[in-house]
């Protein structure tokens, strides 16, 4: 039937389920469904492999500012804005990542495995989107984050360490800050952590 599709889920011919080994018969219909939110299908029927672990994502150079969300709520997100296609494919086949991308072309390479095409340009709504799709919620348990310039794993440090570096404000009001050990910048929970907060909820 040709190269397999990362969005296709379900293939009904003639009302039966088959794989993309199928070969077309004159007079055969044909129904294809992406993945469904409200509904999950046996293993035998759904064409989609299931994702093994907590997802990680790449992301194309289209998609930014939903890495930086997704970094934000914690999931491992690698992006850059001057990835090429094939380096974006090689690079989830080496670490098993999942592709996020606004190019049909890019997804529907041989050997992408797991991939969404993001369809709307709103970040906000992109979110969404692929919060619904891998069912996120699941592994953000609202402590979480990751340097969103970066991607590193931020670690606790204590406040008289960088208190030097601290606003007059953000040293009278906080006490507890993380740290990125590769961007050096210092991460605390403000108004833009109970804003992006919000947007989750």
């Amino acid at each position: 039937m040709g190269i397999p599709h990362p969005e296709v889920a379900l293939i009904l011919r003639n009302s039966q389920a088959i794989d993309f080994s199928y070969l077309v018969q004159p007079g055969d219909f044909f129904s294809v469904y992406p993945h469904l939110y409200n509904l999950k299908l046996p293993t035998a029927k759904s064409l989609l492999s299931k994702y093994p672990a907590k997802p990680k994502f790449i992301l194309d150079v289209h998609l930014g500012k939903l890495a930086r969300y997704l970094r934000r709520f914690g999931f491992d997100t690698a992006y850059r804005n001057d990835y090429q296609d094939q380096e974006i494919v090689e690079q989830a086949v080496r670490d098993k990542r999942i592709i996020l991308s606004r190019d049909l072309g890019l997804l529907m390479r041989k050997k992408v495995k797991w991939a969404k095409f993001i369809w709307h340009d709103d970040p906000q709504v992109q979110l969404k989107e692929v919060f619904l799709r891998f069912n996120l919620d699941q592994y953000y348990p609202g402590q979480e984050s990751r340097c969103v310039n970066c991607n590193s794993k931020l670690i606790e440090i204590k406040k008289e360490e960088i208190i030097e570096r601290l606003e007059p404000k953000t040293k009278k009001y906080f006490e507890k800050f993380k740290y990125c050990q590769q961007c050096d910048k210092i991460y605390w929970k403000g108004s833009h952590f109970e804003e992006t907060e919000e947007l989750l909820d």
